[in-house]
């Protein structure tokens, strides 16, 4: 049992390396399997096909992502307040991206997928390979497992006075997500000097966390347009 859950994880980080210097599309199994140091044939009794292993390598991600998460929410042992815990979820997430480009994207990729599986529609247009995988099943079951966590730091925050109590937490939690999402996608056109734009990486992170900060403390005013009375006559 142990020599084949060695041999997966041998596969799974050959596919990660090729897929990060040569893309999904240009990684045949064979090449997987001949950096792995493996038969072709031995590589298809762990992966059925290339998107088999592509689902596995995304199933990974999710643990690992969820370890993120687990981790941070440990810190509430040691009076970390719920706050807090998110603020530093930011910068957890955005290392994982960084220290893990393939498989952050791959977690990117799960979200587009799942939103065409809700589609009756769109899910026709799905690679029936990718639903036959039996790690896209295990993925159904488990991607919102990080977002629990993130839940209950919100919770948590709430709870000791550091959230204000008006929030909700789940769409709290899943609203802080997608402006994660939204954070690591902008990263390029920030990063690109000939912008016009007054903003660069150096104060995008502090002013992105500061802001979020502020929304959950509930700090955030929304100024009401000043009523003119007029008077037609």
């Amino acid at each position: 049992m142990a020599g084949e859950k060695n041999k997966e994880k041998l596969i799974l980080d050959s596919a990660i390396a090729l897929f990060t210097s040569k893309g999904f599309q240009a990684t045949r199994m064979e090449d997987v399997a001949k950096k792995a140091g493996i038969s072709k044939g031995l590589s298809y009794f762990y992966f059925k096909n290339k998107e088999d292993l592509f689902m596995a390598l995304t199933k990974k991600a999710f643990d690992q992502l969820k370890d993120e998460f687990r981790d941070e929410w440990s810190n509430r042992s040691r009076g970390k307040s719920g706050l807090a815990m998110l603020s530093d979820l930011i910068i957890r997430i955005s290392n994982f991206a960084k220290n893990n480009q393939i498989l952050y994207d791959s977690v990117i990729n799960f979200l587009d997928l799942m939103k065409k599986y809700n589609s009756e529609k769109e899910r026709e247009s799905i690679n029936a390979l990718i639903l036959e995988s039996v790690h896209f099943q295990k993925l159904l079951e488990i991607h919102h497992e990080p977002a629990k966590l993130g839940i209950l730091m919100v919770s948590h925050g709430i709870k000791d006075g550091s959230i204000t109590p008006e929030l909700q937490p789940e769409i709290t939690f899943y609203t802080i997500w997608s402006m994660m999402i939204g954070f690591e996608k902008m990263r390029g056109p920030i990063e690109y000097e000939a912008k016009e734009v007054k903003i660069n990486p150096e104060n995008w992170e502090p002013g992105f966390i500061k802001l979020m900060q502020e929304m959950l403390k509930g700090t955030i005013q929304a100024s009401k347009p000043t009523t003119v009375q007029t008077s037609l006559f």
